[in-house]
Parts: C-alpha cells; sequence; structure tokens
C-alpha cells in the first residue's frame, strides 16, 4: 500500500512513450547537475557526464567508451581530455595489452559519483512516494525488460 497520496489511475497522456520516459529523465539530470554544482563539481557537462558514467570500476578503453556513448572515438577522445584537464580521469597502460590505455576515474570522479548517487536515490525516494512501492517496483522491471532489447552493454 502507498502512502494515499498516490494517483489511482494513470491519466492518458498525448505524449509519446519516448518523451515520457525522458522528462523524468531530464529532471533528474537537472536535480543531480544542481546538486553538482552546489558541491563545486560544475566543471563539466553533461555529455562528459555521460562518458565518465561508463568509466568501469578498473578502467575503459576509449573505444568502448565512445560505442557504449553512441558518440565517434574524437568525440570521445575529445571529452576524456577535458575530464582529465579537470582531474577527474586519468589515463593508464592496459595491463592486457600494453599498446592500448585504459581510462580510469580519478578520486574527483568518485566524490562527484557519491554526490549523484545521494540525489538518484533521493529523487527515486520521492517517485515512490508519488508512484507507490507497486508501482515504481513495477516501472523498474518494465525497464530493466525494456534495457534487454536496447542496451547491447546490458
Amino acid at each position: 500500500m502507498g502512502t494515499g497520496s498516490e494517483p489511482t489511475s494513470a491519466p492518458e497522456s498525448d505524449l509519446d512513450t519516448g518523451v515520457l520516459l525522458f522528462l523524468p529523465y531530464r529532471a533528474l539530470e537537472n536535480r543531480v547537475f544542481a546538486a553538482l554544482a552546489e558541491a563545486g563539481f560544475d566543471d563539466f557537462t553533461p555529455a562528459q557526464a555521460r562518458v565518465m558514467q561508463r568509466i568501469g570500476p578498473q578502467g575503459t578503453r576509449l573505444t568502448e567508451l565512445a560505442e557504449q556513448a553512441q558518440i565517434t572515438k574524437q568525440t570521445a577522445g575529445f571529452l576524456v581530455d577535458q575530464l582529465e584537464k579537470a582531474g577527474y580521469v586519468t589515463r593508464v597502460p592496459d595491463p592486457t595489452d600494453k599498446r592500448a590505455r585504459l581510462v580510469r576515474g580519478a578520486k574527483k570522479a568518485w566524490a562527484a559519483k557519491k554526490v549523484a548517487y545521494a540525489v538518484v536515490a533521493e529523487v527515486e525516494r520521492e517517485w515512490e512516494e508519488h508512484l507507490g512501492k507497486r508501482r515504481m517496483q513495477q516501472l523498474r522491471e518494465a525497464l530493466t525488460l525494456l534495457r534487454q532489447i536496447t542496451d547491447p552493454w546490458a
């Protein structure tokens, strides 16, 4: 059972599903970036953040970052250069291939991610209060199922 403030039925919308997915995402992203700026992390863009989000704990090759962010290798290289200059990432030799390099998150990136994760958790709590626990769980389940056919890196 919800908080009592949850809607009893979903209102019909003339908006297509893509827009309906985008609107809450953009609201979430705006909240995250506002909190990051307030915490002093105001020196990177959403495009840079999308690349930074895809860096694995042990580092990720630039070509993989470009693929996952769905941008060219040149664009990924440019964004990583900017992130490196701002102190968010470092480049290190790939231990599995000495010719290749890995992009790794620096301490500054992990500190920014900590702020972002806290905001995401707060927004998800608000969404659950609005939708109710059952609907929020169903939303997450539906989006996870869609990820199977939309995210090649899932």
